[in-house]
């Protein structure tokens, strides 16, 4: 089979790199710029990776890719997810990209009945958070008889935080931005509520990572707070930082240097009067900053996914636990491992046939067993456990 990847950033690469490694497809690695690909795709290039330039705004170029492919993945920024899945349907290939918009998620819904006529699948939010952390949560959930509570904590962080912020980014800043400032969806006594961005601060022992700190951010619930309301009581999404964090980062919000609409700005040498907008200076003095050679300063993700209930009458706590850290041979972060990987596992499992036709969320289609089964041949390694009144059993 031939499996197409939009995106030649980071995930894309290292979705195109798991399905050569762990599968036998050809891949289609297709981005406007596929000049600079990293070290560790260079085996397979001319043999079953070919790459092709297109533009995402261009459906000619976009349709004539898909062409003839069982599955395509797209790493491509969220706000082009919607137009590709359409064309994807269109061209008849299964679907799945990485999401972060929920907005645009319930836009594609709309294709469900199209997709379905076509025996085609499309699966948006398959990365790390939205992703992962949904799978499991639905896998602890159908674990349990009775559910209370559904706690998702995820984090990327580096291995050796410097400060200031003790952070160094690991996928994109302005998405990192647009998490810190937009209110989060969360299921409180059964009804969807929106908390403030980094508010709600808890701390919390990792092994392996030590002591952080969760706080509320947007997106990575998806539509499971939609989908549970009035039936799970509490269902909440929070983002892992090392602790100090949040507080730093709501005072530079709150100070409006995160903000979007244009500010006059007098410089000082010209006296000369421009317009700014206050989030692109941020990012301009700050992203800087915060970029880091992974060689020098590698980085790690942290999980802990959580339900609570009862089963066979008895409160139990169903617990998933990762620590994913930079691998030093490949040079292919923790990031790319945990948000690519589970990408390429998703499109790959649509190809053969394992997520049923229709338009479905993480959560609603893909089996936890053999998900996670498939994570640890990538040595992305989920610790499961219950844990009861009595103690925990792993």
């Amino acid at each position: 089979m031939r499996m197409l990847v939009l995106g030649a950033g980071l995930q894309g690469c290292a979705c195109a790199y798991d399905l050569l490694a762990h599968t036998d497809h050809d891949v289609v690695l297709a981005d406007l710029n596929v000049d600079s690909l990293p070290p560790f795709l260079a085996p397979y290039v001319g043999n079953r990776l070919t790459t092709v330039q297109v533009d995402a705004k261009d459906d000619d170029s976009i349709r004539g890719v898909m062409q003839g492919v069982s599955a395509t993945m797209s790493a491509f920024p969220y706000y082009f997810n919607g137009d590709m899945a359409r064309l994807a349907v269109e061209s008849g290939s299964h679907f799945c990209d990485l999401g972060g918009n929920t907005e645009i998620v319930w836009e594609q819904k709309k294709l469900a009945e199209q997709a379905a006529a076509k025996g085609l699948s499309v699966v948006p939010d398959c990365g790390l958070a939205p992703g992962m952390v949904n799978i499991l949560a639905q896998f602890g959930i159908d674990r349990l008889d009775t559910v209370s509570a559904v706690r998702i904590k995820v984090g990327g962080l580096p291995q050796k935080p410097t400060p200031p912020l003790n952070y160094q980014i690991v996928y994109s800043i302005e998405g990192m931005l647009d998490y810190y400032t937009t209110l989060s969806w969360v299921l409180r006594d059964g009804k969807p509520t929106k908390v403030t961005a980094l508010s709600e601060i808890e701390e919390l022992d990792i092994p392996g990572a030590g002591t952080l700190e969760a706080f509320h951010t947007a997106g990575g619930l998806s539509t499971m707070a939609d989908r549970y309301e009035g039936k799970i009581p509490t269902m909440e999404y929070k983002t892992l930082r090392y602790p100090g964090h949040a507080k730093m980062m709501e005072t530079i919000r709150d100070l409006g240097l995160l903000g979007l609409d244009p500010v006059q700005v007098k410089d000082s040498r010209t006296r000369e009067v421009k317009e700014i907008i206050p989030r692109d200076f941020f990012i301009s003095v700050v992203g800087p900053q915060l970029r880091k050679d992974y060689k020098e300063s590698p980085d790690l993700v942290a999980l802990r996914v959580e339900a609570e209930g009862t089963r066979d009458g008895k409160e139990q706590l169903v617990r998933f636990d990762l620590l994913d850290r930079y691998d030093a041979e490949t040079g292919i972060t923790a990031m790319m491992r945990t948000t690519g990987y589970s990408l390429a596992i998703t499109g790959a499992l649509q190809a053969s046939g394992h997520v049923k036709p229709g338009v479905w969320t993480p959560d609603e289609a893909m089996p936890g067993a053999e998900y996670i089964d498939e994570l640890a041949k990538r040595n992305v390694i989920i610790h499961q456990s219950v844990i009861t009144p009595e103690g925990a059993t792993t």
